[in-house]
């Protein structure tokens, strides 16, 4: 299980099962699993954080964080919201489209939290299953060793 929190619903927990539900607690839910600490252990030096700036431009919301994992950087997060839409598979081309005005070709391709929800509406646990996505990505990356030279 991994406990999340996000800057944008500072009153609320997410914690998310792997390949399971997310359950959305409010923010004394921390101290509910310290108080269980005994049926549950926590993973040492696991901590992982996205954090950055947050920018509007129309109706759009975007996020670009630098992604930690302890005191080094791992990589960027780039969240992108069209606020007007609720469907996200609605909005899917026109995210698209405004993404590759200051991305260029390395949009990434459809979310695979999108194909499991064809017609519902986006919620922020969507954005944390995400967000869980992309930093388990970062957490299975090999360090590519540096060639010496001599």
């Amino acid at each position: 299980m991994y406990v999340m929190h996000n800057s944008e619903y500072p009153l609320s927990c997410f914690a998310l099962f792997e390949n399971g539900p997310c359950l959305i607690a409010d923010a004394n839910f921390d101290v509910l699993m310290v108080k269980l600490k005994g049926f549950f252990q926590n993973a040492k030096g696991n901590k992982i954080e996205s954090r950055g700036t947050r920018y509007q431009y129309c109706d759009f919301l975007v996020k670009i964080g630098t992604v930690t994992m302890g005191p080094s950087a791992r990589g960027i997060s780039v969240e992108v919201e069209y606020c007007p839409c609720v469907v996200a598979n609605d909005c899917w081309n026109l995210l698209m489209e405004f993404m590759q005005s200051f991305m260029g070709s390395h949009v990434p391709g459809i979310p695979s939290v999108f194909s499991n929800k064809h017609d519902s509406i986006y919620s922020p646990a969507d954005t944390m299953v995400q967000y869980m996505e992309l930093f388990n990505k970062i957490r299975k990356q090999q360090q590519v060793p540096v060639a010496g030279i001599r």
